[in-house]
């Protein structure tokens, strides 16, 4: 066989089968960085992370919520979707057909960019360990996180934290935190948008940089929520967006009872300065609500086995072909 086909044969079973979710995802390097003296966390170090990763540029959208629900809620035992979803005309983006056994989902026509929201702290676990498992039938209670119990609220919930495998997760306060607020430069921002000048609440339209979807209190379904990037000239020293504005956004920090961290503000809430680093918070890990949503992380791999022998053999696939062969001496 050709190198050339080989090399290509095997980049395709390394590859895998087609994901129906596609996350862009935005490194955030400079491992081992120095914690925000400010110290504005719930957890230790804050905004400190000793390795490096990449974080999703935007929050998790409805479209990608969907093909979630589509694949692993044609039942829904889990209380994966919320009815909200469907009838909340102005927050709720996901629309669910058929009945229990052959549900289907489908995006509201305008919403398939606009974050998810009704999803809970363990909707957004079950969505991090569906895309760590592979997507497609991946289970949803194992992988970076253990869900037991097999109900909607784990029994475990007190418990659950991410397992030292993972590959795809919720992000931690600190992962959160550093892509929001720290520069390469090493240097903390208050906002998340690379200054220390409040952000200004105004609609998508009118950005001109250190701009944000955080003043609205509106239900106009055409400008509460804000489809993800759409502040194109506020994005965050290492090119994410909406980390200030537009929905809240889960992290795994462990606060209190039945609490967990969220952080960055949402639509609803009155100025800038609730966008600022000093600003932490938190939610029931159960509640639902049209101002919540999250983004994920993934681990950058380190280079493996199967790479090297893949950047060999794609090598081989490079160097002229011989017509010859000699025994090696």
């Amino acid at each position: 066989m050709r190198p050339q086909v080989l090399a290509l044969l095997l980049l395709l079973l390394l590859a895998g089968p087609a994901s129906a979710v596609t996350i862009d995802w935005v490194l955030v390097g400079n491992p081992g960085n120095a914690p925000d003296v400010a110290e504005n966390c719930y957890s230790a170090d804050c905004g400190s992370v000793p390795y490096a990763y990449s974080i999703s540029k935007y929050e998790v959208t409805n479209a990608q919520y969907a093909e979630f629900l589509n694949a692993k809620a044609a039942s829904d035992t889990l209380g994966l979707y919320n009815t909200s979803m469907g009838s909340d005309a102005a927050f709720g983006g996901i629309t669910r057909s058929g009945s229990s056994g052959s549900y289907t989902y489908t995006a509201k026509a305008g919403f398939a960019d606009k974050p998810a929201v009704y999803v809970s702290f363990f909707d957004a676990l079950r969505f991090a360990n569906w895309l760590n498992n592979g997507q497609g039938s991946g289970d949803t209670e194992t992988g970076a996180y253990t869900l037991l119990g097999g109900t909607p609220t784990p029994s475990n919930q007190f418990l659950v934290g991410r397992n030292v495998d993972a590959d795809i997760f919720l992000t931690s306060e600190n992962e959160w935190y550093k892509a929001a607020y720290y520069s390469s430069v090493g240097v903390y921002f208050d906002y998340p948008t690379g200054t220390n000048s409040e952000t200004g609440c105004v609609p998508s339209a009118g950005d001109t940089g250190n701009s944000a979807n955080c003043f609205s209190f509106d239900t106009n379904p055409n400008t509460a929520l804000s489809d993800a990037g759409a502040y194109g000239l506020s994005d965050s020293p290492y090119g994410t967006f909406d980390q200030g504005g537009n929905v809240w956004e889960w992290n795994e920090t462990y606060v209190s009872g039945g609490n967990r961290g969220r952080r960055g503000s949402s639509w609803f809430n009155g100025g800038g300065s609730y966008l600022a680093a000093a600003y932490r918070d938190f939610a029931g890990a159960t509640i639902e609500h049209n101002t919540i949503g999250f983004r994920v992380a993934t681990l950058v791999p380190e280079p493996s086995t199967g790479g090297l022998v893949m950047a060999g053999l794609l090598g081989l696939a490079a160097r002229p072909q011989r017509r010859t062969w000699r025994h090696p001496r």
